[in-house]
């Protein structure tokens, strides 16, 4: 009796023990699959990021040159307006055209002396920065 319970013993341990083993290898598969997925993931993360960053960049270079395409036209067309239209005139700033107003002096009838003597009644660096002001946009020779 007592032998039977042993060899019963025996048998059920035997049989623990390839369950154990069993369920080490399982897990050591599970392990695996796990690595191997991350590795995937990651490589198909990296694949979507790099596709995304290549498409951004189509996108700013088509962007791009459509903006050089766009002053590249602006230029050739402020190259081709008579000097007859502009007059040799740039813009002035609104700032500059009121304050050239309150002195009484239009942009229209600008003369050397006419601005001189509009300007008396500012400083010496609101003289300077007016007529250089005119001076850059071509109204004052």
């Amino acid at each position: 009796m007592e032998m039977e319970l042993e060899m019963e013993l025996g048998s059920t341990v035997e049989r623990l023990a390839d369950a154990a083993g069993l369920l080490e290898q399982a897990v050591e598969r599970l392990a695996q699959r796990h690595n191997d997925f991350a590795v995937d993931a990651e490589a198909s993360i990296g694949r979507i990021v790099a596709t995304v960053v290549r498409q951004r960049e189509a996108e700013l270079e088509e962007k791009l040159a459509a903006a050089e395409a766009q002053i590249a036209e602006l230029k050739a067309a402020a190259a081709s307006v008579p000097a007859e239209v502009t007059h040799g005139r740039k813009t002035l700033p609104v700032s500059m055209v009121n304050l050239l107003a309150k002195q009484g002096v239009t942009v229209e009838t600008m003369e050397a002396g006419a601005v001189d003597a509009a300007l008396v009644s500012l400083s010496v660096e609101q003289r300077i920065a007016v007529k250089a002001q005119l001076m850059r946009s071509g109204l004052l020779g």
